[in-house]
Parts: structure tokens; sequence; C-alpha cells
């Protein structure tokens, strides 16, 4: 059997939102991986107006479910590097992915813009995987 859907849970971590045009953070929901041992966060790049826009992706994870212990995460714990999910204003329309292999509960993702003026477009999921009880959820928060 083929079946992915059922052995996968797809959370939001970055809603889309309407452009901004400044160098505020992107920062994700916190993503809790009870019940699951895998995650990789997908970032949906849109349109980036910007001509010399850089965009630097931070992982971070705790213990707390307000991730008040926030720590970043080593790249020992990490599927890829922070510096491969980053990308620049030549990156129109592309995704790019991290993943996290840690031990900590809780996990969130953070895009940073540097340089930008013009408007950005992205969003981000959280796919959650290696669920202790399958099938998982149709649906999710």
């Amino acid at each position: 059997m083929r079946d992915f859907a059922n052995h996968v849970e797809v959370r939001r971590a970055i809603s889309p939102a309407a452009a901004t045009t400044d160098n505020s953070a992107y920062v994700s929901q916190i993503i809790d991986l009870a019940g699951f041992s895998q995650l990789v966060f997908a970032i949906l790049i849109g349109a980036l107006a910007d001509a010399d826009a850089t965009f630097a992706v931070l992982v971070e994870h705790g213990d707390q479910a307000n991730l008040s212990d926030a720590a970043a995460v080593s790249d020992s714990q990490l599927t890829g590097s922070e510096a491969d999910a980053g990308f620049t204003f030549a990156d129109d329309n592309k995704v790019r992915k991290i993943g996290y292999v840690g031990s900590k509960r809780y996990v969130r993702l953070t895009v940073t813009p540097a340089n930008n003026t013009g408007n950005i477009f992205l969003a981000a999921v959280a796919i959650l995987s290696g669920s202790r009880h399958s099938p998982t959820a149709s649906q999710s928060a």
C-alpha cells in the first residue's frame, strides 16, 4: 500500500499573510511533537520584491509549552542546515525545508529578513511523522 497521508500530520507554522515591507521576523507557531518522532518545516516562498534582501532561518526548541526555555537547535539535531533553508530576493516562488531530529518536545521556526524594503510573501507548514498512533488525525491545528 502506498499510503502516505495516514502517516503524517501537517500543521500551520507561519500563516499566509499580507506582504510586509520591513525586517520584522516571521515566527512560527510552537509545534508540539507529543506523539511524533519526526518533524520537517517547509517554507513556502512567494514573490520577493526587494532587490537585495536576505532571509535567515533559525530553529529553536525547548521543554516548556511556551518555549520560555527556547534555545537554538545545534546543527547535529537538524537535517539540512539553517543556511541552506535561508534564501535571498532571487528565490521567488521556491520552497525550502529543514528537519528537526532533536529530543525536545516543542519546536519553532523563525525567518528573519535583512535589507528588506519590498514586499515579502511567505508561509510555512510543519510536517510531523513517526506517529506513535496510526493513522494520524485527518486534520489538526
